[in-house]
């Protein structure tokens, strides 16, 4: 038995500690590899068991985003501005910016590591120059800068980042992966398998069947499909981010 994230993380291979993965589904989430040490975090993200096996337990640092591709959702069936989820990467590319637009998706409050139930969404920004593809476009943005949020966290809580291995059925989305390799600064590899939650379960399958002998033989079969690096500059990326926290900190509970 493993959970949902839990065997999401076992299918990217991340056996290592310092190794992290993030999934891009309805929600968002993102786990890091602490190894055998269960960490308390300073940044409210919570400390789990990744997985337990031959009676070693590995640790491991989760961070929820309530919604990602449920916002997406929200465009389409809501709202009604597109007709399938499929339409986000033309229209993303179709404006050069998103024009001073932030959509923040806090449709049922903001998760991690804000951890603020009473906060509600709201689309700021907008303009008479507001076009759907901007809105569209926002939409993508948040999820990343969501992403952004709880791996500054991990950061502050001592983690040091080469690479974020993605998956879930956003990441089809090149140009959303791009953005979120900007965003967050940092590499980000897609697997040839995205869908890692099943990957994850079959490879324990596999390990206590015996078709696997261990983690490092199914570590060394994982494949990145595709690699995204960050082009954007260290300014640009700062400036972007600095108007999402503005974004957030509109739509707090606390500031209603």
């Amino acid at each position: 038995l493993i959970g949902d994230q839990q065997a999401a993380t076992v299918g990217q291979a991340c056996f290592e500690p310092g190794m992290v993965k993030s999934t891009y589904g309805t929600g968002c989430f993102v786990m890091l590899n602490t190894g055998s040490r269960a960490i308390t975090s300073k940044n409210r993200l919570l400390t789990t068991v990744a997985w337990r096996l031959k009676g070693r337990v590995t640790y491991a640092l989760e961070g929820s985003i309530f919604v990602a591709g449920a916002a997406v959702q929200w465009l389409r069936d809501g709202l009604h501005l597109i007709g399938s989820a499929s339409e986000m990467q033309d229209l993303a590319e179709s404006v050069p910016s998103s024009n001073g637009v932030y959509m923040v998706p806090a449709f049922t409050g903001l998760g991690a590591p804000y951890w603020d139930p009473d906060a509600r969404g709201a689309i700021l920004g907008l303009t008479r120059d507001t076009q759907i593809a901007h809105i569209a476009r926002a939409t993508l943005e948040a999820v990343c800068y969501q992403s952004r949020d709880l791996l500054d966290a991990m950061r502050d809580d001592g983690a040091d980042l080469a690479a974020l291995r993605v998956d879930g059925g956003m990441v089809v989305n090149d140009w959303l992966v791009q953005r979120l390799a900007d965003t967050i600064g940092c590499e980000c590899q897609r697997p040839a398998v995205i869908e890692t939650t099943a990957l994850g379960a079959a490879c324990l399958a596999g390990l206590q069947s015996g078709l696997y002998t261990s983690l490092e033989q199914f570590s060394s079969a994982w494949q990145a499909e595709r690699s995204f690096s960050p082009v954007m500059s260290e300014a640009d990326r700062e400036r972007r981010y600095h108007g999402w926290k503005k974004a957030v900190a509109r739509v707090r509970a606390d500031a209603v």
